[in-house]
């Protein structure tokens, strides 16, 4: 409980905010024995029970004997008030219904659920005579997950066998089973014990940061280092000394693959995994940590965006890895920035937060060259390692064949990597086989019968996929516009078309591929890399996923296919994007004793953007990056707001889209300019057409108050949606 909380006597009117999708409190009376605000609490509605939390008085002027009573008060810590300040800042500041806030809040199953004992499995000290593959499986999850009790259920599921498997391992002593409370707190992390020794700039980092957490106070730090400084041991000084203050830390990482190795470099530090928050983690493990988040009783979160929303007893730092990666940004349901509202929630908690990258996004180099945030930098490769030299292949002046992507400069830095016993990674930033098939006797290119989207062919699965809604079919035999026989033909590269030239040039080579969509869990993603990290792989292919984060000892060559590809198209963010990422994927190269070397492909080595990432002048790019976007008048020195229409016929969208641009006096008062309405990039999406209007203000503009009204003129009729995204990343 908050210090200071109301405590409401029983048969108090209190008013009580639910998941549900109604635009406003609801009034109850308080249970037997009373309730505090900020409790969680079941509540009657029409014939339903729901969850809700007690926000504060209810409403009088009407009959209490018209009320019903809270059903009961859930055994869980109360809502804090920095939580639901939180929630409400957020849901003002993204233009969300607070319903829809709290939703986001509550992702945990089983909530409602009394406290109770269940049976768990574990792994075991026996070894049973004859090794199966399925319980080998089983085995290895227990393994892997380093101890974690898992439900019957969750094990036989996550090793994709029967529960009799489990259960047989049970008899023969290899599982443990158990009675065991639902909600265990988690093991103790050892704050006090040594880290890996520092460097100099290291050490005069990691003071700095402790030094902040010292003071008590909100504070934003950008840890700025290039690939393979050793942010990490950084920011895990500032883990540790938050951990013995008592306070709790986050850690946000862009990709659930990065936390097997990250979850390893914790345990060898303070002596025990700390708890997980992602799409990966089993229902009750996320039941349990929303519970011990709350009661103080998780000291260290790792997790993906959605670990901002848990209850954390007394937050103390938040830790942004990769803090420029482009998933931070939920694009569906909410839609928010988790960078930005990690910075809010440390504001509202009195915490840190560090953003942590080598190729920091636009609006964290503006703040920090502001004062806003305090940077810290690390200069130079921890231990022996040393920056990779970067070279551009000019593709206007290599010989190379029609369907083929490998420039023979680059096909001899790969062969050379192979013999030395080194490792290299060829990189295309596109999933599948070829981003267009098209018929070589009538020109019909197959796009989704959903969508204005191409569907995008993908050979390892034998069928076409649109990457918009994740429609599938079956690759046909014939045209299906002409129907002509054998004359559909794959357009372009995807990684999978690349590994198959890798293949053929290379057929020596061990080849691994990352992408994806080539896994059907995130255990099998994690055993693949690694698997490559341990050397089992000569040559990767990769998409972007290959750029966050990860630690290939071995490698020493990257060569990207493309490195035009995301210069094409009018994403404001389209240089800012191509340069991180780039950067990002050739500091995979050159991380241990060896030196890396990266090439890049380029039919345009003298574009301003391949020359910044060449030279390596990060601050003169983002100086003269910084310079177009004020002269503009975008963000991070002016505001966007996306508005996206979307209905099942085109005309319904571009009515609301006509009847808003007619009625923008909201937007003219403050200053903002309107753009459109105009079909989105891709006009279609699921069936549903789509209609764009794009806002744009000073930075100062009271930009969501003139949009609250702007919109509030207008309900939507019949299937036709209105989304508002403030700060957009994406225009599609």
């Amino acid at each position: 409980m908050s210090a200071g909380a109301a405590f409401f006597d029983a048969g108090t009117r209190v008013a009580v905010l639910t998941t549900q999708p109604l635009d406003r409190m609801l009034t109850y009376r308080a249970p037997e024995g009373g309730c505090w605000q900020g409790a969680f609490v079941e509540v009657p509605l029409g014939p339903r029970k729901v969850m809700g939390v007690v926000w504060g008085p209810g409403e009088t002027g009407f009959d209490a004997a018209r009320l019903r009573a809270v059903a009961r008060v859930l055994d869980v810590a109360p809502m804090r008030r920095e939580m639901a300040e939180f929630l409400t800042r957020v849901g003002d500041y993204t233009l969300t219904p607070l319903h829809q806030m709290l939703r986001l809040a509550t992702r945990a199953p089983g909530l409602t659920d009394p406290p109770s004992m269940r049976k768990v499995y574990r792994l075991g000290a026996g070894r049973p005579e004859r090794m199966t593959e399925a319980r080998a499986r089983v085995l290895e999850v227990l393994k892997q997950y380093g101890g974690l009790a898992f439900t019957l259920g969750e094990l036989a599921e996550m090793a994709g066998v029967t529960s009799s498997v489990v259960k047989g391992l049970v008899k023969l002593g290899a599982v443990a089973e158990e009675e065991s409370p639902r909600d265990l707190p988690y093991p103790r992390l050892d704050a006090s014990a040594p880290g890996k020794p520092l460097t100099d700039d290291q050490t005069l980092a990691a003071e700095a940061l402790c030094a902040g957490l010292r003071s008590g106070d909100y504070g934003t730090t950008l840890l700025r280092g290039v690939t393979g400084s050793g942010k990490t041991e950084v920011y895990m000084e500032a883990v540790a000394e938050a951990m013995r203050m008592g306070r709790q830390a986050l850690v946000l990482l862009p990709e659930i693959a990065l936390t097997s190795q990250f979850l390893k470099r914790v345990e060898a530090r303070f002596g025990a995994r700390p708890a997980e928050w992602h799409s990966g983690v089993t229902m009750t493990e996320r039941r349990r940590l929303w519970r011990m988040a709350g009661e103080g009783e998780a000291p260290l979160v790792v997790g993906a965006r959605s670990a901002l929303y848990l209850p954390f007893r007394d937050l103390g730092l938040i830790v942004v890895d990769e803090e420029h990666d482009q998933s931070y940004k939920q694009e569906d349901g909410v839609l928010y920035s988790a960078r930005d509202m990690a910075v809010l929630r440390a504001s509202i908690n009195a915490a840190r937060v560090v953003l942590a990258t080598a190729t920091p996004s636009l609006e964290t180099w503006a703040n920090a060259e502001a004062g806003k945030y305090t940077r810290l930098d690390l200069s130079s490769r921890f231990g022996p390692a040393v920056l990779p030299e970067m070279r551009a292949i000019d593709m206007r002046v290599e010989d190379l064949p029609a369907n083929r992507w490998i420039s023979p400069t680059l096909e001899a830095h790969v062969r050379a990597r192979i013999e030395n016993g080194e490792q290299a990674l060829l990189f295309l930033n596109r999933r599948g086989y070829a981003p267009v098939t098209i018929c070589r006797a009538c020109g019909h290119q197959i796009g989704c019968d959903h969508c204005d989207a191409r569907m995008v062919e993908h050979r390892f699965l034998k069928r076409l996929v649109c990457h918009q809604c994740g429609e599938t079919k079956p690759m046909p035999e014939v045209c299906p516009s002409c129907e002509a026989e054998g004359k559909l033909a794959p357009v372009g590269p995807g990684v999978e078309r690349l590994a198959e030239e890798v293949r053929e040039r290379f057929p020596e080579a061990r080849v691994a591929v990352l992408s994806s969509d080539l896994f059907a869990s995130a255990r099998a993603l994690k055993a693949q890399i690694q698997l490559i990290a341990g050397g089992g792989a000569d040559i990767i292919i990769g998409t972007q996923m290959v750029a966050k984060g990860h630690n290939f000892p071995l490698l020493t060559l990257v060569g990207v296919i493309d490195a035009d590809l995301g210069l094409q198209g009018s994403d404001l963010r389209a240089a800012e994007k191509t340069f991180q990422l780039i950067r990002q994927v050739a500091g995979r190269a050159g991380r241990a004793e060896k030196p890396g070397l990266a090439l890049l492909q380029t039919f345009q080595p003298e574009h301003p953007v391949i020359r910044a990432i060449l030279s390596g002048d990060e601050e003169g790019f983002w100086r003269a990056e910084a310079a177009e976007r004020q002269a503009a008048g975008v963000p991070p020195y002016g505001r966007l707001a996306g508005i996206v229409i979307s209905a099942s016929t085109a005309e319904a969208a571009f009515d609301l889209g006509n009847a808003l641009a007619r009625a923008d006096a909201p937007l003219r008062q403050v200053g903002a300019q309107l753009y459109g309405p105009a079909p989105a990039p891709i006009a279609r999406i699921r069936g549903r057409h789509r209609v764009r209007l794009l806002v744009k203000a000073d930075k100062g503009a009271p930009l969501q108050t003139a949009l609250k009204a702007w919109i509030a003129q207008f309900t939507p009729k019949g299937d036709t949606r209105l989304s508002v995204d403030i700060d957009p990343q994406s225009f599609y």
